[in-house]
């Protein structure tokens, strides 16, 4: 009887576990990127996402972009990592593109486009100003003069708009060899009276990131304000209300964070500023800075200095600015609470890689590295396994012995651990010291723009993104797509395996009902895992692989003796 409940409970654990835990991974641990790949008649193609540029010009755009592009006159910006170009119809730096990343794996991929104009989908445009006393300063339909053709590291470009009263504003602007544009807000005053000035600068976006935004990764509105990291705001709050959520702060950034991209803005390390993110009619958002106020007297200019961080999250040159003196920048992605240990992860991967020139090779190495400093820890835990081994034959002569009374068995076990000097527990230390290790790589999988379109061999050409073979259409020959928790892939299948064959040299468990969780385990963790990052699931199988070879060599120093045939 107790066996069939069992049975009945370990059916009703698994199958709880299997429907229930896509609803709950979506959001505490949201699976890998979309795939980069499909299987189409046993052809592997990319996939075509036209809906991950968020300006494309398709039937569904507001206006055709390069209809907009070409309304009103334009500066081109041309550095190694971004193209696009300035509207000198209200100074917008509103067309960036990112040339050295595509939207997908296909050869004739589009670049990423970051920003597009006002009357395009989903708009995405930055911009500087003035607020004034006493003067008429330039708004979004004031037309600027540009001195210089072309903005490059190389050559700033000086717009310029005199209102006709006294006053002549001019925006310096440079660009580096990454993603920083630096812009000068100068006002000089050659009016009669004195003139109150104070800059402002602007992010704003129409609609919502297709990444969604989860417990462990951020997505939305992010500043930093008074040397902290503020990930609270979201674009749900905003809709919910207070539309508009003020900060004060003394250095600091603030901007949107997509999933591998950023738009921020960045006053001087010594200012004052107020930072805002508002919300618009419909799904507009805004992010702005607003300087102190300062007088400008008759004869006199003043100049105040913002920057714009436009690109790609790349963690080095994120690191770079963050020395530089641009506070907690390297905070833009969301490492969350094992920032500390995460990031020297990322850091040995990624000198992995480059010295190695392949990711997916390169974490089998990280794989290596760390079993090699968990050697001393796997070698007390799989002698304790091995000494549990040979305690098989007494365990069972007391389970059949006390089979009736159960506590008196657990007395007796207790007694035979402490004659024995075993700890049963012993093998649940590398566990828990594999779990941050494991989260670590998750979250470098997930978030680290370096792993993106990361291939491997074969078929995996996205390691951050599910393995594209499914056994369930027969690797694609069956035109149909599993469900998430019955894409069983080849690295899924493989895992499945190697856990078993893993459980399989562990102790026998004494509870049978113990014992059939851990026969079931590995095909719940197949189907659990399915959806995760090709990468996480190539460092879980290499990990399992070397955990089998060093328990196969313990034991072999530890074999288990035979049982005693019990007399007649």
């Amino acid at each position: 009887m107790d066996d069939k409940k069992n049975i009945i409970l370990a059916v009703l654990l698994t199958a709880a576990i299997l429907f229930g835990w896509p609803y709950l991974s979506n959001y505490f641990f949201p699976t890998a990127n979309p795939p980069a790949t499909k299987i189409e008649g046993g052809k592997q193609v990319p996939v075509a996402r036209p809906d991950a540029d968020p300006a494309a010009d398709s039937p569904a755009a507001i206006r055709d972009r390069a209809l907009v592009l070409r309304e009103s006159p334009r500066i081109p910006i041309r550095t190694p990592k971004l193209t696009g170009s300035i509207n000198l119809k209200g100074a917008r730096i509103d067309d960036i593109v990112l040339p050295t990343y595509k939207e997908t794996i296909a050869k004739d991929s589009p670049d990423v486009r970051l920003y597009s104009p006002s009357g395009t989908q989903d708009a995405y445009f930055a911009g500087f100003g003035w607020q004034g006393e006493g003067l008429r300063a330039p708004d979004r339909n004031t037309l600027w003069t540009a001195q210089g053709s072309v903005l490059t590291p190389t050559s700033p470009v000086t717009l310029s708009w005199n209102n006709g009263a006294g006053q002549l504003f001019e925006i310096r602007l440079s660009v580096d060899d990454n993603y920083m544009i630096t812009a000068a807000q100068k006002v000089s005053n050659t009016g009669a009276g004195t003139v109150g000035v104070k800059p402002y600068a602007y992010i704003s976006r129409t609609g919502i990131p297709k990444d969604p935004d989860t417990w462990t990764i951020h997505v939305g509105p992010m500043g930093v304000f008074n040397g902290a990291a503020n990930y609270d705001v979201n674009y749900k709050d905003l809709d919910k209300g207070p539309s508009v959520q003020s900060f004060q702060s003394k250095g600091g950034w603030i901007g949107f964070t997509d999933k591998y991209w950023l738009s921020a803005l960045v006053p001087a390390a010594d200012a004052d500023f107020a930072g805002q993110f508002r919300k618009g009619a419909g799904t507009q958002y805004q992010a702005d800075v607003a300087l102190g106020s300062t007088m400008v007297a008759p004869g006199k200019a003043v100049t105040q200095t913002q920057r714009l961080f436009v690109g790609a999250k790349e963690v080095k040159t994120l690191e770079a600015y963050q020395d530089a003196g641009v506070p907690l920048f390297d905070r833009a992605i969301d490492w969350g609470w094992f920032y500390w240990f995460e990031k020297p992860i990322f850091g040995l991967l990624h000198w992995l890689f480059e010295h190695i020139g392949n990711f997916g090779v390169a974490i089998i190495c990280l794989t290596f590295v760390v079993r090699a400093i968990m050697f001393p820890i796997a070698q007390r835990q799989f002698s304790s396994m091995a000494a549990m081994r040979a305690l098989q034959p007494k365990m069972k002569a007391l389970q059949e012995k006390h089979k009736d009374d159960k506590q008196q068995l657990q007395l007796k076990m207790m007694e035979l651990y402490k004659q024995e000097k075993v700890n049963p527990l012993a093998g649940c230390l590398p566990v828990f010291i594999q779990i941050p290790i494991f989260f670590a790589l998750y979250k470098v999988l997930m978030l680290t723009i370096e792993m993106r379109h990361q291939p491997f061999v074969l078929w995996i050409k996205d390691l951050s993104a599910p393995d594209p073979l499914h056994i369930l259409n027969l690797f694609g020959l069956l035109d149909f797509t599993p469900p998430a928790f019955l894409g069983i892939g080849v690295l899924a299948l493989l895992l499945g395996i190697s856990m078993y064959f893993q459980f399989k040299l562990n102790p026998t468990q004494m509870d049978p009902m113990q014992q059939q969780i851990m026969g079931i385990m590995p095909w719940m963790m197949m189907f659990i895992m399915a959806p995760f990052a090709a990468g996480l699931l190539v460092y879980w199988i290499t990990n399992n692989c070397l955990s089998m070879a060093q328990q196969w060599w313990l034991y072999r120093k530890h074999p288990v003796p035979a049982a005693a045939v019990p007399a007649k």
